[in-house]
């Protein structure tokens, strides 16, 4: 817990201006983005998804970005994890982005919306096989009974669909966030961070506010 207690560190890497700031949420993003892969984090795409639970309670997990454009942020799982069941009933979801080594974050919340078979299949296809036959393999989100009857079930799907394409599940597929929020966050020495907001105004075009730290 000393340890814990004692950790500190300045932050000193980069700086966020409104001057420099894009004045679009989603080409910000996608500068951060590319930043990222640039500065060779790994997984630099992921996300932190939180959704809300049936008891009222907020619940996280990593995912993958996988496209950010003006129509905003696409990610695939399974219908029927827990998160594909929670997003079904409440669609409001906040996705959270940490870059440790440029000191960056950016939370994003918006509303999400189930994508269309065809964007679906298409994303499915372009998967490895092994991560198909795993997306049938897998009741996500459901009690094992030990991690053979995974492997088990992993073989039986292979075996399944030897000599043949793997099609996408009827149960999988994307999901698109709709943003309302972008916050922008650069750590600043002495805890001043920079702090950028990006919401829409009264006349649906993006602003940029500065929030203290």
């Amino acid at each position: 817990m000393e340890e814990l207690y004692n950790q500190r560190k300045d932050y000193t890497q980069n700086i966020l201006l409104e001057s420099d700031a894009k004045n679009h949420p989603i080409d910000q993003l996608n500068d951060w983005l590319m930043d990222a892969q640039k500065d060779g984090v790994h997984d630099f795409n992921a996300m932190t998804l939180s959704t809300i639970g049936t008891g009222g309670y907020p619940h996280s997990r990593i995912v993958l970005l996988r496209e950010a454009t003006r129509n905003g942020l696409v990610f695939y799982t399974n219908y029927n994890s827990d998160k594909g069941k929670e997003m079904e009933l409440n669609e409001k979801v906040g996705v959270n982005f940490f870059w440790n080594n440029l000191e960056r974050q950016v939370r994003v919340t918006g509303v999400v919306k189930r994508m269309g078979d065809v964007e679906s299949d298409a994303y499915f296809a372009s998967r490895p096989r092994e991560s198909q036959l795993g997306a049938w393999a897998s009741p996500q989100s459901k009690a094992l009974h030990s991690r053979e009857e995974l492997e088990k079930l992993f073989q039986e799907t292979t075996d399944r669909f030897e000599g043949q394409e793997v099609p996408r599940p009827p149960y999988w597929g994307g999901y698109r966030i709709i943003p309302h929020n972008f916050e922008f966050w650069q750590g600043r020495p002495s805890r001043l961070h920079d702090r950028l907001v990006y919401q829409v105004d009264a006349d649906f075009e993006w602003c940029k506010i500065r929030l203290a730290p």
